[in-house]
């Protein structure tokens, strides 16, 4: 353990214990209202191996867009019970939000992890049609360790073996994430994470190539100082492959900045709606938002 990097990767220091269990309780609260008028498909089993399961929300009569969200929780806790926040506000314009679960360490080893997410992005993308899902318009999203494994299913390398296009793709919002996870190795998260230089490495996406898609990397103002790095090193990296955004919300936590996505005008829902209206085809395109950006871009 190296108390420096103990501190840089304390996200828990960041805010008081009250905070923490009163937006850990809205995310549930705001999630069930969210999804209590919609329509759905809950607790499809996406791998059969692990029997994690996912849902579709904001099903309509037209072929949608897709919101392939992974919900955070230092890859420990939480569930797509608690990450479906945005679904109304995304079902109002013509987009459906699919939330997965995956299994939790430590029980689940991180690559285990890996593999799941990467199976549930494959899974809506070979089945999403059945469920008038447009699988050529999916944006994957995430906060956090779901920000971590939003961007896996992002890089390129592992969808030939798993049958589907590298392009399944289209963008990504990452989210307070963390892209390198060497420094883990050192943290007091490998204390249920179990991650070894070599295994931490296999898992970093931000060490692999950069994908070739438009992504926004968020996080809020207040963070706890490696996430403020990473995020800022991960927009350098992949910057260069493709449109990067850094986006810095302001007046928000680690934990509170994803319920901004339940606020249709927030800044982070615009750099959303920026994402999903970038992979509309020339005959069915909607206009742009230009979306305000605190920070780098390229």
């Amino acid at each position: 353990m190296r108390p420096e990097i103990a501190e840089a990767y304390d996200t828990r220091a960041t805010v008081s214990g009250t905070t923490f269990d009163d937006v850990m309780a809205e995310y549930r609260r705001r999630s069930d209202t969210a999804v209590a008028h919609l329509a759905g498909v809950e607790g499809i089993v996406y791998d059969r191996p692990s029997a994690q399961r996912l849902d579709i929300w904001g099903l309509g009569d037209d072929a949608r867009p897709v919101f392939f969200v992974v919900h955070g929780g230092y890859w420990r806790m939480l569930s797509r019970q608690d990450t479906a926040f945005m679904a109304d506000v995304l079902a109002a314009r013509g987009v459906a939000t699919v939330a997965i679960d995956y299994g939790l360490a430590p029980a689940t080893a991180l690559p285990e992890i890996v593999r799941q997410v990467r199976s549930a992005l494959t899974w809506i993308y070979r089945n999403g049609g059945e469920h008038r899902l447009d699988t050529d318009r999916i944006i994957v999203g995430g906060s956090s360790a779901g920000a971590h494994l939003a961007a896996t299913t992002m890089v390129p390398g592992w969808q030939e073996s798993a049958g589907i296009p590298q392009s399944a793709v289209r963008g990504g919002l990452l989210l307070s994430g963390l892209y390198d996870l060497r420094p883990l190795v050192h943290a007091p998260a490998n204390e249920w994470l179990y991650l070894t230089n070599e295994s931490a490495r296999a898992v970093s996406p931000a060490l692999g190539t950069a994908p070739s898609t438009p992504t926004v990397i968020a996080l809020a103002e207040r963070e706890a100082s490696g996430f403020v790095q990473q995020s800022t090193d991960l927009h350098q990296r992949w910057s260069d492959a493709a449109d990067s955004r850094l986006l810095t919300v302001p007046g928000r936590n680690h934990f509170d900045v994803f319920l901004d996505l339940a606020e249709p005008t927030s800044e982070l829902s615009r750099a959303l709606f920026s994402l999903i209206d970038s992979t509309a085809r020339t005959d069915d395109a909607v206009p742009t938002q230009t979306v305000p950006v605190t920070g780098a871009h390229s």
